[in-house]
């Protein structure tokens, strides 16, 4: 009781917050809201302060980093759609990228000599001040004592607390929305909550941070241009991590990559190809790449940091994302919407022509086009409205998928607003359908069927024994089964021989199959 009490004041400070700060219903969109809001947003505006920033996304943003890391981590996706909210909004908003304020060296200090078990000059002969701090954890520049330039990455005190405390509030916020707002429901926020708290709850461990980076930099190996920093394993902890240090450029610093002679066109390409790679080869991405995290060096290779939030799809789903990309590629938009539903992102109900019309209508308009000739915010409009006319729900095991494609589709704007999406995913794309379709992904398609098929011919024994028992419990009277019950069964019982004796021979069928495959595979 105590703890939904609480959570309702964070909710109610997080409203009151926002309209502090009048970033709740921004007076600079007044006209933008319907008639019936406008009231209630003037409301709103009585308790705002005077003198705050011009910019509504810079308001934002300073209301987002006193309500804490949760909603910082929000503010950090929209900062990288320009596109979407417009220029000057997401400009206010960047600051949440790597503008945080650090808490205390001595602090800082004393996390690491108490996570790496004694004192500081036994791991580095330097350790500077804060060279950048984030919502969860700050970075410091060292030196360890073999000589070698490292970046210490120190979880902020308390932090787990924090972090728990909002996540309770957004779950109780998302139960509240998924009951009271029935448009809302197949957004499912509640399983969208829940997926954040757990990639949350993640972060806050820096040893599988630095799992996570180890496992990355295997991925990011067979993308071209995409590096990862080394984890230096004796220095890091569950606090604590180290890791190889980065002479690099951050992407938040255009200026600074138009001075080094970068090629911000293929970096954006290369940014492209990073994550698509590394989701469809490995089903392992970064799934945090807003420009704070990247950076790129002399050579033009691109760098990511921060690896408290990974991303992993199975198999299934990474053949589905790309059939759907290279049905738009393609503009086989039949062959896209097919994926769709055998994926089961569209219920069965529906006509698949007709969504493929539908798909159509979103490609058509926008394929080939460079980013800076794409209203983004006209598509996404487009496609949350295709999504309710077709009842599709959101794919809590794809949240992270979506919330990368839309920060590294973000950021490859912010390079080159005249990124060609469409021409630099291609060759990607392309790669891995014929390899997964062709000669190579049938046999392990193959090999994967048998695997199954040993498996489920493995536990038929203890089955049939659950069954056999079943059946002893029901005969003894031990289980009953309700009126409806049996009247379904004896409607059924003429009707079901004919399939029972069906079954039978598949059985018997698959059983000689299985015995071949376990004989081949044994």
């Amino acid at each position: 009781m105590m703890r939904t009490l609480s959570s309702l004041a964070r909710l109610a400070r997080a409203g009151f917050m926002l309209a502090r700060y009048d970033a709740i219903f921004p007076r600079e969109y007044q006209d933008k809201f319907p008639p019936s809001l406008r009231g209630f947003a003037a409301f709103t505006r009585l308790i705002s302060r005077s003198g705050e920033a011009a910019n509504p996304g810079e308001r934002l943003a300073r209301a987002l980093e006193k309500l804490g890391p949760s909603y910082v981590k929000f503010g950090q996706v929209l900062a990288t759609r320009a596109d979407v909210v417009g220029e000057r909004f997401a400009r206010g908003l960047s600051r949440l990228q790597d503008q945080m304020p650090a808490f205390a060296q001595d602090k800082a200090i004393a996390i690491v000599e108490r996570e790496l078990d004694g004192p500081l000059s036994a791991h580095f002969e330097q350790f500077g001040e804060p060279m950048n701090a984030a919502s969860v954890a700050q970075v410091h520049r060292a030196r360890t004592t073999d000589g070698r330039d490292v970046a210490v990455k120190i979880l902020r005190p308390g932090i787990e607390r924090r972090l728990a405390r909002d996540i309770r509030a957004m779950r109780l916020g998302a139960g509240i929305v998924q009951r009271m707002v029935p448009a809302a429901k197949r957004l499912e926020p509640v399983k969208f909550v829940e997926t954040v708290a757990r990639a949350t709850e993640l972060e806050t461990d820096l040893r599988l941070e630095a799992a996570a980076a180890s496992e990355l930099a295997e991925a990011a190996a067979i993308a071209e241009n995409y590096r990862i920093p080394e984890v230096d394993w004796e220095r890091s902890s569950k606090r604590v991590l180290t890791t190889q240090w980065i002479d690099g450029i951050p992407l938040t610093d255009l200026e600074q990559l138009d001075a080094a002679g970068i090629d911000r066109t293929a970096l954006a390409v290369a940014l492209t190809r990073a994550f698509l790679a590394t989701a469809l080869e490995t089903g392992v991405f970064h799934a945090d790449m807003h420009a704070g995290n990247l950076f790129a060096d002399r050579a033009g290779n691109l760098w990511a940091v921060d690896f408290g939030i990974m991303g992993r799809i199975g198999r299934d789903e990474r053949r589905f994302l790309a059939t759907i990309l290279h049905g738009f590629l393609t503009r086989d938009y039949k062959r896209a919407a097919h994926a769709h539903f055998e994926a089961g992102y569209v219920p069965a109900r529906h006509a698949i022509d007709d969504f493929a019309s539908a798909l159509r209508a979103v490609g058509e308009p926008i394929f080939g086009k460079r980013a800076d000739e794409v209203p983004m915010s006209r598509v996404l409009l487009q496609l949350f409205e295709i999504t309710d006319l077709f009842d599709m729900h959101l794919r809590p095991e794809l949240v992270m998928l979506q919330k990368t494609m839309v920060q590294s589709e973000g950021v490859a704007r912010q390079l080159n607003p005249q990124h060609d999406m469409w021409a630099a995913s291609a060759p990607v794309v392309e790669q891995w359908m014929k390899r997964e379709l062709g000669p190579e992904g049938m046999a392990a398609d193959l090999l994967e069927d048998f695997t199954r098929l040993r498996s489920s011919v493995r536990k038929l024994p203890e089955a049939i024994e659950d069954w056999a028992e079943a059946g002893a419990r029901l005969r003894a009277g031990e289980v009953r089964l309700d009126a409806d019950s049996l009247d379904r069964l004896a409607g059924r019982q003429n009707s079901g021989r004919v399939w029972r004796w069906i079954g039978y021979g598949v059985l018997a069928g698959l059983a000689g199959v299985a015995g071949a495959a376990i004989f081949a595979l044994t």
